[in-house]
């Protein structure tokens, strides 16, 4: 991060907060007034750092770090900016398909009362964008039979591994059945089957949630298999440290600590191995 003077930091929070709120804001430094006004140090804070420290960081573009924000809040319950973030994020360019895969990603890492939780928060918010007291009705999961769901399933897997698991579909299940027994089966046929498999999220920003979701739930044995999972996806070692990065703020810099450690250790295993 390249040294900065106040006055070009807090330029930078104004540029992020114009773009946060789609330039209907015609003086945004009454933002940030309002902020220090009502919140004293906590609203310096949320401007000068969450936007012109974190938010302005170019390594990661707004629309990605509102998908690693978005899977964080849902994923730690915070409904009030769960709500916030959902309008930020289609004013980043997510679109309502994504944030909706998101909440998928939740459910399978993070549990379904999470999920249920959160998609509550977000049709709310896209109820209030549309002005109706009902969406329209919406389009259901492909309804598959377990042989499809494991076809599905092992293509996933080939790409979270770079190829590493099993050829053979048989023999992979069982593989993995064999390791994680009956959990094992669910996980196999839902979150790879089921969920990975979709088509509304590439497969780069699926493992940008679940690393984020993963990093918010300390769950460290998981993102030693899902960093390198998400460098197999197309992201860079950079874009997974950035994650951390937003983690600071949203997670909390205890659990961005866990994260980075987790990665580097991740990275040292790939290295020693190539």
């Amino acid at each position: 991060m390249k040294s900065r003077s106040y006055e070009e930091r807090h330029s930078d929070a104004l540029e992020v907060f114009d773009g946060f709120m789609a330039g209907s804001v015609d003086d945004p430094e009454r933002g940030a007034r309002a902020m220090r006004r009502q919140h004293g140090a906590l609203g310096s804070f949320a401007f000068d750092v969450v936007m012109g420290d974190v938010w302005a960081r170019p390594q990661l573009s707004r629309r990605d770090r509102s998908l690693i924000v978005i899977s964080v809040l849902a994923t730690i319950g915070s409904t009030e900016e769960l709500s916030v973030h959902t309008m930020i994020g289609l004013n980043h360019g997510a679109q309502r398909s994504e944030i909706e895969e998101v909440l998928l990603h939740v459910a399978a890492y993070a549990g379904f009362p999470m999920a249920m939780q959160a998609t509550r928060i977000v049709e709310e918010r896209f109820r209030i964008i549309d002005g109706v007291e009902r969406l329209p009705e919406r389009k259901p999961s492909a309804l598959l039979d377990d042989q499809e769901r494991r076809l599905r399933a092992h293509s996933v897997r080939k790409t979270l591994t770079d190829g590493r698991c099993s050829e053979n579909l048989d023999e992979d299940y069982k593989n993995f059945i064999d390791h994680l027994g009956e959990v094992g089966a669910i996980a196999y046929n839902w979150a790879f089957g089921d969920v990975w498999s979709r088509d509304e999220l590439s497969r780069r920003d699926r493992s940008l949630v679940v690393v984020s979701i993963l990093t918010a739930l300390s769950r460290i044995d998981e993102l030693a298999f899902h960093i390198p999972a998400a460098l197999n996806h197309g992201l860079s070692r950079k874009e997974v440290e950035e994650i951390m990065v937003q983690m600071t703020i949203y997670g909390g810099i205890p659990k961005a600590v866990e994260g980075v450690l987790a990665m580097k250790k991740a990275y040292s295993k790939i290295d020693a191995r190539n």
